[in-house]
């Protein structure tokens, strides 16, 4: 994926509040699953965060709350100063599954949240060209989803998530579904074009290693109900290279902290 151009950089990142945010789902007994207490977090605008925990721990509930797709339990979430009780135009998401529409060629999968908005399709038909041209897709607006990788997907699916250009970048285990290399070159890439783009970004991921590489900073999570028990800066310097970054010093000390914080939940036990 090539770095995306200046025409294509969103004017700014969003800010992010998150206030004493909880969250339960209710169900027809009595064993309603509290997934999330009292969270805070302040993002700043241009940030890229990473949000690391066990399965079940609430992750992409924090996610799909901040997307305005759940409502909240408790609590208040801000972008920009605005509550959140919807998706809010100022959003992109990217989920762990493309979600392409296998009867629509690329460009129109692209250009979907554009035509759900009742906006001008012409006019952003060729931003999603020049996005698809960053990511390594150009000649391939016209192919179906069944045409493509996985990663290929999933790169179609980034350029859908910001062909509004969104100040604010969801992103639940992007590539979780794919295979190594694969991967390990989407994650290179994103590091590129956020590096471009310079939005906020919230990521989800249960790897580690990928949120130590991609973050300023890392949020560990405590098994349900999910708790910040870490918030981590990271501190390294950009762009980091996956090859050799496992024999940093720095990154080792930070990935060790993590997985220290898991250990000491029980979360990671050592044999």
């Amino acid at each position: 994926m090539n770095a995306i151009s200046s025409d294509l950089r969103t004017q700014a990142g969003a800010a992010v509040k998150i206030n004493n945010v909880s969250k339960t789902y209710e169900t027809r007994g009595k064993d309603d699953v509290h997934a999330l207490d009292k969270v805070d977090i302040d993002i700043a605008p241009g940030s890229f965060v990473a949000v690391v925990g066990p399965s079940g721990c609430g992750k992409s509930t924090l996610l799909s709350l901040m997307a305005g797709l759940i409502p909240l339990s408790t609590g208040e979430i801000l972008i920009d100063g605005q509550a959140i009780r919807k998706p809010h135009p100022k959003v992109g998401v990217v989920f762990q599954t493309d979600l392409m529409l296998y009867w629509r060629n690329v460009i129109d999968n692209v250009l979907l949240p554009v035509e759900i908005k009742h906006q001008d399709r012409a006019r952003y038909k060729e931003t999603a060209a020049a996005l698809l041209e960053q990511v390594g897709l150009k000649g391939f607006e016209n192919k179906m989803p069944s045409e493509l990788s996985g990663g290929m997907r999933q790169r179609v699916a980034i350029c859908r998530a910001l062909i509004q250009e969104p100040g604010l970048l969801l992103m639940d285990e992007p590539f979780g579904a794919l295979d190594a290399l694969t991967r390990e070159q989407m994650i290179m890439d994103l590091q590129a074009m956020w590096g471009r783009v310079r939005n906020t970004v919230l990521f989800i991921t249960h790897g580690i290693d990928e949120a130590v590489f991609l973050a300023d900073r890392v949020l560990v999570m405590s098994p349900r109900p999910g708790r910040i028990d870490l918030d981590l800066t990271i501190d390294l310097p950009r762009p980091r290279q996956w090859t050799g970054i496992h024999e940093n010093k720095g990154f080792q000390h930070y990935v060790r902290q993590i997985r220290e914080t898991f250990e000491a939940k029980g979360v990671l036990v050592e044999h």
